[in-house]
């Protein structure tokens, strides 16, 4: 069966559980997305495309300090626990972010955030280039990955260089899932987003809250000694 398939298919299994748990699971509520938020700059007023969605989280959490908020997502029932999450944005929309964004204008965001996603995604060109495209001067891209080096060391990987097709079983949602995604150096990681003509701003290796500690001390130990994600700031010039 064909990767994107499997990884579609994974999602409209998880996507009921994965709203429910979204707003209190630790590595999304107190390590994920207080670290990539905190790269945004002041969002009132502005104009976000939340690429690669899901239950609408993020858009919620924008929505409320003022931005107008679009969202993408591969996923049909994310899509709707999205607008179930956003009453009253119908901007939400099923689609693949490795292919054009055919219902955005060039030059019509201000922010692009892409959290946890990106590795879902054989080939970041496209991609990249759509950010690129549909960013203001000035606009900001933001995303959140999994490390490259913690990648590697999970996945018992013996092709550093190479972006790798790899699989996981996730069981933090109900029944057990497989989830296939893509391994890829940390050049593979950074090098797409100069080339699509972004200038880096920050690079963040992140660590818990405490109310990680709270919900889930051993994880938050262990993710102060070593990052199980990365988080990028860059910038249309």
């Amino acid at each position: 069966m064909e990767i994107k398939k499997k990884i579609f298919q994974a999602y409209e299994k998880l996507a009921k559980s994965y709203n429910n748990k979204i707003d209190h699971k630790p590595h999304n509520a107190y390590y994920d997305r207080p670290n990539t938020l905190s790269l945004l700059k002041e969002v009132k007023g502005k104009k976000i495309l939340d690429a690669a969605c899901g239950p609408g989280k993020y858009a919620e959490i924008l929505s409320g300090a003022g931005a107008e908020v679009i969202g993408y997502d591969i996923s049909p029932k994310m899509i709707a626990f999205a607008k179930e999450r956003n009453p009253g944005n119908d901007q939400f929309y099923v689609h693949d972010i490795s292919e054009p964004f055919d219902k955005i204008e060039d030059g019509e965001m201000d922010v692009v955030l892409c959290a946890l996603a990106l590795h879902y995604l054989e080939d970041w060109t496209i991609t990249m280039s759509e950010f690129f495209r549909v960013l203001k001067a000035g606009g900001q891209l933001v995303i959140s990955i999994e490390h490259p080096f913690f990648e590697y060391t999970y996945f018992k990987s013996e092709k550093y260089f190479e972006v790798e097709h790899v699989r996981a079983e996730w069981g933090g949602f109900g029944k057990p899932v497989e989830v296939n995604s893509y391994r890829r150096p940390l050049a593979e990681c950074i090098n797409p987003i100069l080339q699509a003509g972004f200038m880096l701003e920050k690079v963040l290796e992140p660590k818990p809250t405490e109310e990680f500690k709270k919900a889930d001390r051993r994880y938050y130990d262990r993710l102060n000694k070593f990052p199980s994600f990365m988080c990028i700031s860059a910038v249309k010039p």
